[in-house]
C-alpha cells in the first residue's frame, strides 16, 4: 500500500488554528459544548483542521505536479488559507469554505486511488467514488467524527461512557437520519408561515425539541408547581425596602433559593440552634447593585434579612461565617470556631441541614432580593419524592470532597424538592415519546414500528429521537438542581455542579426554579440544545 505525506506531517497555520480554538470558548449558542456538558471537549477548530491535515497531501507528495520547493511552498500556502478560512466558527455552516475543504480532500483520496491501482484489494479499499469512513472508537464528546463528518466523512463514534454514547448519538447519527424534515407538533402544523417555510438540515427536529420541551415544562409545573410558589410583595414587606414598593401587591416568580448548611452549634450554651456554615453572605456584587444578608441574632435565634448598598464590615459580610480555607467557620451565635473534624462529624450522623437566606425573584429591571419567610422555608420541606437514586457514589475523595461530610449517596445530592422536579421531568420524557409518535402518524405514512436501532425513520424512530434529546435535556437540568450549585453574585445566576471535574462541597447552595423565565430554567435547556442541532451536520456531504 503506498501512502502520500500528509500536510499535517509538514507544517500547519498554528497560529490561525490556536487562534480560532481559543476563540470558541465564548461562544455559546449553538456550539456542541452547549449540548450536553462533557470533559475535555476538544474546540471545533482545532479538530476540523486536524482531520483536514491528516487526509490532504501535502504538495512535496507530488513532485510531478509541484517540481521545485518554492512552487511547492507556494501550493502549501493555498491550503492553509484553506484552513485558515475553515477553523473560523463563522464558516461551520458555510457551504462555500466546507465544500473547498471537501475538494481537496477528494483529489488526495483519488491520487491515493490511482497509485493503489495494483493493489489486490482496490476494489474495496481503494474506491474513486467513496471516501473511507472515520471511526472513532472513544469520541468522548464527539468533535473528532463531527468535523469529519462535516468534511465529507461517513463517521462512527463509540465510547465506553453512556452518556459520551448519548452525546455523539444526538450530535451525529440523529440530525442527519431527519435532515430536512419539517416539524411534527401540532402547532407547527397549524402555523401557515411554518408548514410553507423550507426546513434545513436538523431545524425540524430542533423546533420539536423547543416545542416539546415546553410541553414538559407546562405539564410539570401543572403536577408540582404549587412547590414552585409565586411571593407576593406586601406592604409590610416595603416598609424598610423602598425598592420594593412598585412590587406591592405583586406575586413575583422565584428565580432561585439560596440556602446555606447548617450543623448544631458546638458551644453548650446553643446545644439546639443550627447555625449556618456561610462561605459569603453578598448576594449581589454588580457595581451599584450591591445587596447582601445580614443575620440578625434575636431571642437566642437568628434570622436572615435582605440589605441593599455595600455592607458597612466589607471583608466580614464577603466572608460570611467562614474563617479561613477548607470547612474552618464560626459560631454565628457565640463566634466559636467549628472545626472541619466537628463538621465532619456532624454530616456523617446526618445531622447536616440547611437554612434558607434569601429569595431571588424576577423583577421588572433585574433581580429582586427578598428575605426568607417561615412559608419559604415550609413549601420546600413539603416535596415528598416518590424516587430517589440511592446509588453509592464510588470514588476518591481527591475528586468527591462531598464525602466525607456524610454525603454517600447521590440522592443525598439533591434537596427532596428538585429530587420531585428531576422524577417528575424524567417521567415525562416517556410521555413526550408517545405523544411524539402520535403526533407524527398524523396525515404520514406507517412506518412498521421500526425503530432507530432498526435503522427506521418514521414515527417510532423519530418519537425515540426526539426524546433522546430531551432525555440530554433533563440532564442538563440535574446539572443546575443540585445542593452543589453556587449563586454567581456577580453575574446573577445559578451556576452548574461541574465547575471542576470533580464533586466539591458548596457551604452556601443555590435552589433554582425550573419553571421560571431565567437562569436554571427548564425551557432554556432545551433551547440551549436546539440551537445545537440548528447547527448540525445536515447529511454526509
Amino acid at each position: 500500500m503506498k501512502a502520500n505525506k500528509n500536510l499535517i506531517e509538514v507544517a500547519l497555520p498554528l497560529d490561525a488554528i490556536n487562534k480560532a480554538s481559543a476563540r470558541e470558548k465564548s461562544i455559546r449558542h449553538g456550539h456542541p459544548s452547549t449540548l450536553h456538558l462533557w470533559w475535555a471537549r476538544r474546540p471545533l477548530a482545532a479538530a476540523r483542521a486536524i482531520v483536514f491535515a491528516q487526509v490532504v497531501d501535502d504538495p512535496s507528495a507530488h513532485p510531478d505536479l509541484f517540481p521545485t520547493e518554492k512552487k511547492q511552498e507556494k501550493e502549501r500556502q493555498r491550503l492553509f488559507r484553506i484552513i485558515e478560512d475553515l477553523v473560523q466558527w463563522e464558516n461551520t455552516a458555510n457551504e462555500t469554505v466546507l465544500q473547498h475543504a471537501r475538494d481537496e480532500i477528494w483529489n488526495s483520496w483519488r491520487a491515493a486511488c490511482a497509485e493503489n491501482v495494483d493493489h489486490p484489494r482496490a476494489k474495496e479499499l481503494f474506491d474513486r467514488q467513496r471516501l473511507p469512513a472515520f471511526h472513532d472508537p472513544f469520541a468522548g464528546g464527539g468533535s473528532l467524527p463531527l468535523e469529519a463528518q462535516r468534511l465529507g466523512f461517513e463517521s462512527y463514534a463509540s465510547d465506553l461512557n453512556p452518556v459520551a454514547v448519548l452525546i455523539c448519538k444526538t450530535l451525529i447519527e440523529i440530525p442527519p437520519k431527519f435532515g430536512g424534515k419539517p416539524p411534527v407538533n401540532p402547532a407547527a402544523r397549524k402555523d401557515k408561515a411554518l408548514i410553507e417555510r423550507e426546513w434545513h438540515g436538523a431545524q425540524g427536529l430542533a423546533e420539536d425539541v423547543r416545542y416539546y420541551g415546553r410541553w414538559m415544562r407546562d405539564e410539570a409545573e401543572k403536577r408540582i408547581g404549587d412547590l414552585y410558589p409565586k411571593v407576593e410583595v406586601t406592604a409590610e414587606m416595603a416598609k424598610p425596602r423602598p425598592d420594593l414598593k412598585q412590587y406591592v401587591g405583586e406575586k413575583l416568580t422565584v428565580i432561585a433559593w439560596l440556602w446555606a448548611r447548617t450543623v448544631r452549634s458546638p458551644n453548650p450554651a446553643f446545644p439546639n440552634v443550627e447555625v449556618p456554615l456561610a462561605s459569603t453572605f453578598m448576594l449581589s456584587t454588580k457595581e451599584g447593585k450591591e445587596t447582601y444578608v445580614e443575620p440578625v441574632i434575636q431571642d437566642g435565634d437568628y434570622r436572615f434579612t435582605v440589605k441593599l448598598g455595600k455592607p458597612k464590615d466589607g471583608e466580614g459580610t464577603k466572608n460570611g461565617t467562614k474563617l479561613a480555607r477548607g470547612a474552618n467557620f464560626k459560631c454565628l451565635m457565640s463566634e466559636a470556631p467549628i472545626e472541619g473534624d466537628y463538621i465532619k462529624a456532624e454530616g456523617k450522623a446526618g445531622r447536616m441541614g440547611a437554612r434558607l437566606m434569601a429569595t431571588v425573584a424576577e423583577g421588572r429591571r433585574g433581580r429582586v432580593y427578598l428575605s426568607p419567610t417561615p412559608e419559604m422555608e415550609e413549601v420546600a420541606q413539603r416535596a415528598k419524592p416518590e424516587w430517589k437514586p440511592d446509588l453509592v457514589i464510588s470514588g476518591s475523595t481527591q475528586y468527591l470532597g462531598i464525602k466525607p461530610y456524610g454525603m454517600e449517596r447521590f440522592s443525598q445530592l439533591h434537596t427532596p424538592r428538585q429530587l420531585q422536579a428531576l422524577s417528575t421531568f424524567s417521567d415525562l420524557v416517556r410521555e413526550a415519546r408517545e405523544r411524539v409518535k402520535r403526533d407524527a402518524q398524523v396525515g404520514g405514512p406507517t412506518d412498521g414500528g421500526r425503530d432507530l436501532a432498526a435503522g427506521g425513520t418514521g414515527a417510532t424512530a423519530y418519537a425515540e429521537a426526539v426524546s433522546a434529546c430531551l432525555s440530554l435535556c433533563v440532564s442538563r437540568q440535574a446539572n443546575r438542581s443540585s445542593t452543589l450549585n453556587f449563586w454567581d453574585s456577580q453575574g446573577e445566576n445559578v451556576q452548574q455542579v461541574f465547575a471542576r471535574q470533580a464533586l466539591q462541597m458548596t457551604w452556601d447552595f443555590v435552589e433554582g426554579n425550573p419553571f421560571s423565565d431565567s437562569t436554571g430554567n427548564f425551557v432554556g435547556q432545551a433551547e440551549y440544545f436546539s440551537r445545537v442541532l440548528e447547527m448540525a451536520v445536515p447529511a454526509t456531504p
